[in-house]
């Protein structure tokens, strides 16, 4: 089983620490410390075994340089051939077109099935990334190295990758998130703290919102209480709101540097435990099954790549488009929204919960959402949906959600009003 979470101590965490992830196809660790990149080729050898002599890199081209010459050189330290190469990390570029580069670039070099890809970016690159490895000769080694706190706490962990299609839809086109993809669990998980100095604010708050996500499920995972250390965390070191009434704009991290180990470890460890009893999202949903994951999501995935949204930060108007984990918070309240309605959760979570995501500059509200006919199509696309009925993953009053499937449609259509800025 996955190291569970209640291992992780409440007084916060000073060095390297390391989650064991458990699941049906394989073990693996995820390492979590400042300065590992120095260690990613000893951690990649304990990881792949002894007979690798190449690994690709294949990186988000806004990773500093140095992160990068750090990683080549403890991987040359244990005789690996190094290639890289980088890539621009935006949701209409992880295509098709793209993985087919990225599998070219892997046959180029001949990478072998015993050797590895490395992974160094956010969500996007290593989607790509584990992608390309499932595929490649049929499957070969991949080590994420997450350099988002979205990617650390979420996305590197738990095997999910993929890339979007495009579909005409009329006379548009329809970007489908995740629509292809492939289980396929990394070797490795480095998440070095270090790639998240040079990370710009907004998307580092971003990732605040799978940390809000996985708090609203901890009552089912060992952390009934995280939702609370958030919030103490959080609210009790926010700055004196500006004339708007809003938080200040998102020119620093919304959190304080010093726990920020402890809450990226507390969430590496809910996801492990999600994972370890559910490697391929198979389980009813009242065994914690990892579908309980897409919290939010179905919302989400329509809202995040629709045009010419903007949501209010204080003083700055922060426009479309949107970032995954600021779809994410606007679907995390329309979930909270649904729940209320459904008498699943208690009436004051959407206050609540608005209340934290506003504290962490995150949108509770946007302005520019077309039409609910428009987001309930893009919604009907989402992979859960069974029978072409949808299907919501909805919070509970017990700090967990439920499967939901076919809500009443006048609640869903409330819920995506919920999210409608007045101003």
């Amino acid at each position: 089983m996955a190291k569970p979470s209640a291992s992780i101590p409440s007084s916060g965490l000073t060095g390297p620490t390391t989650i064991h992830v458990t699941t049906p196809s394989r073990r693996y660790d995820v390492t979590i410390g400042r300065g590992l990149f120095s260690s990613l080729g000893a951690i990649t050898r304990a990881a792949v075994g002894p007979t690798a002599k190449r690994a690709a890199i294949i990186a988000d081209k806004n990773v500093p340089s140095e992160l990068l010459s750090l990683a080549e050189v403890s991987l040359s330290r244990e005789a690996c051939f190094v290639a890289r190469v980088s890539i621009e990390a935006t949701e209409d570029k992880k295509s098709l077109r793209a993985l087919e580069g990225l599998s070219s670039f892997l046959a180029s070099m001949k990478l072998e099935r015993a050797e590895p890809v490395i992974a160094i970016g956010g969500g996007i690159v290593g989607d790509l990334a584990g992608f390309a490895a499932a595929i490649h000769r049929r499957g070969c080694p991949v080590i994420q190295c997450p350099t988002t706190l979205l990617a650390m706490v979420d996305a590197s962990v738990g095997g999910k990758t993929g890339v979007n299609l495009s579909i005409p839809s009329g006379s548009t086109i329809t970007l489908l998130k995740n629509a292809l993809g492939a289980f396929h669990q990394p070797h490795a998980v480095v998440a070095d703290l270090a790639t998240l100095d040079s990370l710009p604010a907004r998307e580092f708050n971003a990732g605040l919102a799978e940390c809000v996500k996985h708090a609203l499920l901890g009552g089912a995972l060992g952390e009934p209480h995280l939702l609370d250390w958030m919030e103490s965390q959080t609210l009790s070191s926010q700055p004196r709101p500006s004339g708007s009434g809003h938080p200040e704009p998102t020119t620093t991290h919304a959190w304080p540097a010093s726990s920020l180990p402890e809450l990226i470890a507390r969430n590496v460890a809910i996801k492990a435990k999600v994972i370890a009893n559910d490697e391929r999202e198979e389980a009813a949903s009242e065994s914690a099954g990892r579908a309980l994951l897409n919290l939010g999501h179905t919302f989400a995935h329509a809202i995040e790549t629709l045009p010419d949204l903007s949501f209010n930060t204080g003083d700055a108007i922060t426009r479309s488009p949107l970032l995954h984990g600021e779809a994410v918070s606007l679907g995390l309240v329309a979930a909270a929204h649904l729940g209320v309605a459904l008498k699943l959760c208690e009436p004051t979570l959407p206050t609540r919960l608005s209340t934290l995501l506003n504290a962490l500059h995150l949108p509770t509200a946007v302005q520019g959402l077309p039409a609910n006919d428009v987001i309930l199509a893009r919604m009907a696309h989402d992979k859960k949906a069974v029978g072409g009925s949808l299907r919501l993953i909805v919070p509970t009053n017990r700090r967990t959600a439920i499967v939901y499937d076919n809500p009443p449609n006048e609640i869903v259509r409330a819920a995506l009003d919920a999210l409608r800025a007045t101003r």
